[in-house]
């Protein structure tokens, strides 16, 4: 009895998708605690929050500019 990997990256990529606007407000809620506590590194931070955000909606099937829910990839065959 085996894992099945790739219904676990399905169900990952539907929960991003259903909850991208919880996780990205929770990516902005991280970035001001942070930026708070280090205020000198805000720049870094900021970039950090930014890449979080793209792989957010690149893996929630939407694309690099901040707009989820587009079409998701299509699966890759198996090999």
């Amino acid at each position: 009895m085996g894992i099945n990997f790739n219904e676990l990256k399905h169900k990952a990529q539907d929960a991003l998708t259903k909850n991208s606007d919880k996780i990205e407000q929770g990516l902005d809620k991280a970035s001001g605690m942070a930026k708070s506590r280090f205020g000198k590194q805000s720049s870094k931070i900021d970039n950090a929050t930014e890449k979080a955000k793209k792989f957010l909606h690149r893996n929630a099937g939407g694309d690099d500019t901040g707009q989820a829910g587009g079409q998701p990839p299509p699966p890759r065959p198996q090999p």
